[in-house]
């Protein structure tokens, strides 16, 4: 009599059991903390800072041009030098202090507020304080 072999069939696996390779992460680069590298020409610190200042500039500039009808100038030479110097202290602590601790200003930037349009919101409101500054003086009066 003859012996039946057993018929060898190749054994198929599900997509599913195969173990999937992990992608591997790659951790963030590290930002750096030193005070050099911060407030660099090219640093993080800088243009966001004046920017930021610029921000806060102009429209409290346009504000009290609209409630008091007092120009640029003459917020200025009316008191307006320890508000600028006040309002600088604190926001560039504030801007400093998570920079100093290795936090990225990329790394809170989600959506629509992003780094990059708070540059670009800075940079306009630089022009924009220059440009008012600049129609007053032509004008030789307040720009409202």
């Amino acid at each position: 009599m003859q012996e039946e072999q057993p018929s060898e069939r190749p054994v198929t696996r599900l997509p599913s059991a195969e173990p999937k390779p992990q992608p591997v992460s790659t951790p963030s680069p590290k930002v750096s903390t030193k005070f050099s590298d911060v407030l660099a020409f090219s640093g993080p610190a800088p243009e966001r800072i004046n920017g930021r200042l610029a921000m806060i500039g102009f429209v409290a500039a346009m504000a009290v041009e609209v409630a008091k009808g007092q120009g640029v100038f003459e917020q200025i030479s009316n008191g307006g030098i320890p508000w600028f110097l006040g309002t600088s202290v604190v926001l560039t602590l504030a801007s400093l202090i998570p920079l100093f601790q290795g936090v990225s200003v990329e790394s809170k930037s989600k959506g629509f507020m992003s780094s990059d349009a708070e540059l670009w919101n800075g940079r306009f409101a630089m022009l924009g304080l220059i440009a008012l500054a600049f129609t007053e003086y032509v004008k030789g009066g307040t720009l409202v």
